[in-house]
C-alpha cells in the first residue's frame, strides 16, 4: 500500500480530488495518512479532518526564521517516514527545502496547473496561471505532474494533460 502525505496551502481542491479518487477506487492501493499546510486557516485541513486524515499546520509564521521553519517541516516529514512513502504537493505555495528534496529524491511530486515549461516558476500557481493563460490568448493549457527538485517547477515531468481553452472560458 502506498502511503501518502499531501502538502497544501489553501482550499484543497486538488486534495479533495485525490481523496475522492482514493475513495472511489480510481486511485488504488493508496492511503492518505497526513495533510500538512503552511496556513492554519487552509480549508484543506478541514477537508482532511472530515475524511479521517491527520491534519497538521507547520507555518513559517510560527518560527523565528525560514531555516527554523524548514527544520520543523523536515522533522515532521522524517517523523512520518515510518508511515509515508510519497509526498504530494497539491497547491503548496512554499519552496521545499533543498535538504528535503535531496533526502526524498523522486518521492516528492507536484501538481502544477499548466503544461510546464509554460506558466511556471515563482508566482505561477492556481488562478495566476489561469489569468495568464486567458490574458495571453493561449488556446491549449493543462496540468503537469512532476518530481520536485531544487528549482521551482523544474523537476522531471511524470505526466501532462492538455486542456483546450474554449470561447468564453
Amino acid at each position: 500500500m502506498l502511503r501518502v502525505a499531501v502538502l497544501v496551502s489553501g482550499g484543497g481542491t486538488n486534495l479533495q480530488a485525490i481523496i475522492d479518487a482514493v475513495k472511489d477506487g480510481t486511485i488504488t492501493n493508496t492511503e492518505l495518512v497526513a495533510v500538512i499546510s503552511n496556513n492554519a486557516n487552509a480549508y484543506a485541513l478541514t477537508r482532511a479532518k472530515e475524511n479521517g486524515i491527520e491534519a497538521l499546520c507547520i507555518s513559517p509564521k510560527d518560527y523565528a526564521d525560514r531555516a527554523d521553519f524548514h527544520k520543523a517541516l523536515l522533522e515532521k516529514i522524517n517523523e512520518l517516514t515510518n508511515t509515508i512513502m510519497e509526498i504530494v504537493l497539491a497547491g503548496y505555495l512554499v519552496k521545499i527545502p533543498e535538504e528535503m528534496v535531496h533526502q526524498y529524491s523522486h518521492r516528492i511530486i507536484n501538481i502544477h496547473p499548466s503544461l510546464i515549461p509554460s506558466f511556471c516558476g515563482v508566482g505561477y500557481y492556481g488562478l495566476h496561471v489561469h489569468e495568464a493563460v486567458l490574458e495571453k490568448g493561449v488556446k491549449v493549457t493543462g496540468a503537469t505532474v512532476h518530481y520536485v527538485d531544487e528549482g521551482m517547477d523544474t523537476g522531471e515531468i511524470i505526466a501532462q494533460k492538455p486542456v483546450m481553452v474554449e470561447e468564453g472560458d
